[in-house]
């Protein structure tokens, strides 16, 4: 069996789990501002640090104050992808939830890997993950970022009586 048709089997047992597919379907129908990543490398290194300032994450070199642990969480699925930019949900009670679902999806993803090519070499299943996730940033980054700055309607009706 090839790289891609692997890469194709994986992306099916995900079904509605693809990282992408979250992305489009449930992140991008809400209302989102977007978020630019500096520098964004899909190798560099994602960690979320405590500080006596806050929550950061740290990409690389880069340190990111974030506003609370759920948006590092939800920052760092797209970091350790190597996004330039992506649509973060205005409604911050929503992004706690979005994030469990995004690194389930990101984990569950290695774990059919190192499940479906158990036989393979350590060296096929890296280049498997590498395709995997430029399959991932691919597709997010064609679904866009969305807005630099999210939409406020302004259609509040009084009543009259």
């Amino acid at each position: 069996m090839s790289l891609e048709s692997y890469a194709q089997l994986i992306q099916e047992q995900l079904g509605e789990s693809w990282l992408p597919r979250i992305y489009r379907e449930r992140i991008l129908k809400l209302r989102t501002r977007s978020y630019q990543f500096e520098s964004a490398k899909p190798a560099t290194r994602v960690e979320i640090q405590h500080t006596l300032l806050g929550v950061e994450l740290k990409v690389g070199r880069k340190r990111l104050l974030c506003p609370d642990l759920a948006t590092a969480r939800y920052l760092s699925v797209f970091a350790r992808l190597g996004c330039k930019a992506v649509a973060v949900p205005y409604d911050i009670t929503k992004i706690s939830h979005l994030a469990d679902e995004l690194e389930s999806s990101w984990y569950r993803m290695f774990l059919l890997v190192e499940q479906e090519v158990r036989s393979e070499s350590t060296r096929f299943k890296a280049r498997l993950r590498g395709l995997l996730i430029a399959k991932i940033r691919a597709e997010v980054e064609e679904a866009g970022a969305g807005t630099r700055v999210p939409e406020f309607r302004q259609t509040t009706k009084q009543q009259t009586k």
